[in-house]
């Protein structure tokens, strides 16, 4: 798959990294932009008050599928008027959305291949990204669990902060798994 990483940070960057050792072709793009006409599929994963300026530096997104890892924190509020960043993504795109790789704390990205079973991947988003979103989490080495359509995006977003609140409660970054109890 061709891939177009938005963002070189530790997100953006580790799962360029964990998607080029699965064999993907990928293009990673910084705070100076450039172009996303030849991918097929655009990971976001930059601050979530810089969206709109990350996105208004990059060409040939119209149209593309795009993977918004970004988080909202305290009061800072999507770009637009919209309830989530990943709402505006999907409005300047025109594209299938999804919010995804959000909820996972990217210093760990290196050790989920050596986990006893495979943690998850929360993601929310268009239906027509389902393939892609479990096809990228599986190669970095997660399984996707969908939340639902990208109206629960805002909701995702919002569980960022849950999830930094449990680590700084003592247990320290993790990982997690959400399955069904015949999966168990």
């Amino acid at each position: 798959m061709n891939i177009t990483v938005i963002g070189r940070g530790n997100i953006g960057g580790g799962l360029a990294d964990l998607w080029e050792r699965a064999g993907h072709q990928v293009t990673r793009l910084g705070h100076g932009g450039g172009d996303a006409g030849a991918s097929e599929v655009v990971l976001l994963a930059v601050p979530g008050t810089v969206v709109e300026a990350a996105l208004s530096s990059v060409t040939g997104l119209e149209g593309k599928t795009v993977l918004d890892a970004t988080n909202r924190y305290g009061d800072a509020r999507p770009p637009g008027g919209f309830f989530s960043n990943a709402e505006y993504v999907a409005s300047v795109t025109g594209g299938p959305t999804a919010k995804a790789f959000n909820t996972n704390f990217a210093s760990l990205f290196g050790q989920v291949a050596e986990a006893r079973v495979r943690p998850s991947n929360l993601w929310s988003g268009d239906d027509e990204t389902r393939s892609v979103v479990d096809r990228l989490s599986l190669d970095a080495g997660f399984d996707a669990v969908r939340l639902g359509d990208l109206s629960m995006a805002a909701t995702q977003e919002g569980l960022a902060g849950t999830m930094f609140a449990i680590a700084q409660s003592g247990l320290g970054q993790f990982v997690y798994r959400m399955a069904s109890p015949r999966e168990l």
